[in-house]
């Protein structure tokens, strides 16, 4: 290949968001992990400081209706929304993705149907996601099989209830057919439920366009949102009449100050609320999601691809031939925004690397991963990346 630093820098004078880059607070590390926690916006700590100082303490109790925390889980869902392919009023922001992933499926199973006594769900997933999905189909009396998320169009049957599919494969970094999926599910009377926490905000998602009933996602990655923000849940607007929640709380109450002790739902995707929000973390991720404002996901997407190619491309070229093998597949519509390398001792490797300035991820047994956020990663980071991984393993 010609120079790689100079294709990349030609790379990077053409990329669209390379302006978005200096949002962030970034350093001379190349940091591929933003799959697991996105880099900070620049200007959030002064939002989260406005908010201890001032409304917090200054204004103090006033501020959950001056300063609008007790809609900010609405307010912050709209704003998740669009990444989602979602209208508005149909997401709910707080708690995590764990707690999410048990209001879906119960939910669902809720609303499958009498007769429906089975969940399906990718055995791929995310472990946290089969652990819930264990338990709810325990506590609702149905059966869960585990299976791979290409096979679940064919299994899905009259006593389907929902199927818990992740988006894009953590480990692999594959992506699954969400439309395909969805629409098989439907024409067996079951409800598609969807993780998305490795894909939105890397690649348009069209949850509305698709007819997905529920989904949930984190937003400490591809959003941005910091260390532990609170995750979303996605009803569409059709169901959320008959989504009753497994767990009520007095923020999804119909009338939350009136203290009754019979639960009435609200009305809306209010109902997927439950406790008091977060409120210091949630108001550092309405600020987060600022870096999105005029940046389109297909923009984003476009990126993310070409960035992919050109690490596959550096690392044919400075790895030796063997040393590593790519498990995420490159055609361009089964991938998400990472690419998964098997490697012997690829923990010591990867160990290594973040030494040497590239910040990946290991994945047991013998995954190392790198993740591309396109409002940041440059096409620079990911030549130094497989030009350095080239010097580790050779």
């Amino acid at each position: 290949m010609s120079d790689p630093a100079e294709r990349a820098a030609a790379l990077d004078e053409k990329d669209e968001l390379r302006a978005v880059r200096e949002k962030f607070v970034l350093d001379d590390t190349v940091y591929l992990d933003g799959n697991s926690l996105g880099a900070l916006p620049g200007h959030v700590p002064a939002r989260v400081a406005d908010v201890i100082t001032r409304e917090w303490g200054e204004l103090r109790i006033r501020s959950w209706e001056e300063s609008g925390w007790w809609t900010a889980p609405e307010r912050v869902g709209d704003r998740i929304a669009p990444l989602l392919g979602a209208a508005p009023g149909q997401v709910v922001a707080g708690d995590s993705t764990s707690v999410n992933v048990f209001k879906a499926v119960v939910g669902a199973v809720r609303m499958a149907g009498a007769g429906r006594d089975e969940i399906l769900a990718d055995e791929a997933s995310f472990p946290t996601d089969g652990y819930i999905a264990e338990s709810a189909a325990r506590m609702t009396g149905c059966t869960l099989r585990a299976l791979p998320a290409a096979r679940i169009p064919g299994e899905a049957g009259p006593r389907t209830a929902l199927a818990l599919v992740n988006h894009v494969d953590y480990r692999t970094g594959r992506l699954n057919d969400l439309p395909g999926i969805t629409a098989a599910l439907h024409d067996a009377g079951a409800l598609a439920v969807w993780d998305l926490c490795h894909s939105a905000g890397a690649l348009p998602v069209r949850l509305d366009a698709h007819g997905v009933d529920l989904a949930v996602g984190c937003t400490y990655k591809y959003l941005n949102g910091g260390p532990g923000a609170p995750a979303y849940l996605y009803v569409r607007e059709e169901l959320q009449a008959r989504f009753d929640s497994p767990l009520p709380g007095w923020n999804s109450h119909a009338v939350p100050f009136g203290m009754d002790p019979a639960y009435a739902p609200a009305d809306g995707i209010t109902r997927g609320r439950v406790g008091t929000p977060d409120i210091l973390s949630m108001l550092a991720l309405e600020a987060a999601l600022d870096v999105w404002d005029g940046v389109s996901v297909e923009t984003v997407r476009a990126k993310s691809l070409a960035l992919g190619d050109y690490f596959l491309e550096c690392v044919d070229a400075h790895v030796p031939e063997g040393r590593v093998r790519c498990v995420t597949p490159r055609e361009h519509p089964q991938r998400g925004s990472q690419i998964a390398l098997a490697c012997a001792d690829a923990g010591s490797v990867m160990t290594e690397l973040i030494r040497r300035g590239v910040v990946g991820d290991f994945r047991h047994p013998d995954v190392l991963r790198f993740g591309f956020t396109p409002l940041y990663t440059s096409f620079a980071d990911v030549a130094r990346a497989a030009r350095v991984l080239g010097e580790v393993v050779g």
